[in-house]
């Protein structure tokens, strides 16, 4: 009941934060929507802010009540050993995810300060046009 409920809204991606049975899965597969599950609750609300989606925890409205995000394309892809879903072309177009690899955590560390204080230089210039070099 719960799938036709969601397929009723007729989503082309499906993401949950919890684990989607193989049955469910099967049903939304035969449907022509991906899943992906176990979504962190951050990343999630970091998803629907830059798609202009609502976060829904159910569905029992009719069509059209839930405001549905949009991007152009979702890709999965491998980094290692760990599993990547980039979401391209969003509505806000406001987001982008850097993703960092190192041979250590102090490597990683100092390489995050380091984009944070180039993030901060950029934001700064941004506001306030006027430069003076040196």
């Amino acid at each position: 009941k719960k799938v036709a409920q969601i397929l009723e809204h007729k989503p082309d991606v499906f993401i949950n934060r919890q684990l989607i049975y193989n049955y469910p899965e099967q049903l939304f597969t035969k449907a022509g929507v991906d899943t992906i599950e176990h979504a962190d609750f951050v990343g999630v609300e970091r998803l629907a802010l830059v798609m202009g989606a609502e976060i829904a925890s159910t569905f029992d409205g009719k069509p059209g009540s839930i405001k549905m995000g949009t991007c152009k394309s979702v890709e999965e892809f491998y980094i290692g050993e760990d599993k990547v879903v980039k979401f391209s072309g969003v509505a806000k177009g406001e987001a982008c995810t850097v993703v960092m690899r190192g041979a250590n955590q102090q490597i990683l560390d100092e390489a995050e300060r380091s984009l944070h204080d180039a993030l901060c230089v950029l934001s700064q210039t941004v506001k306030f046009t006027k430069t003076v070099y040196g």
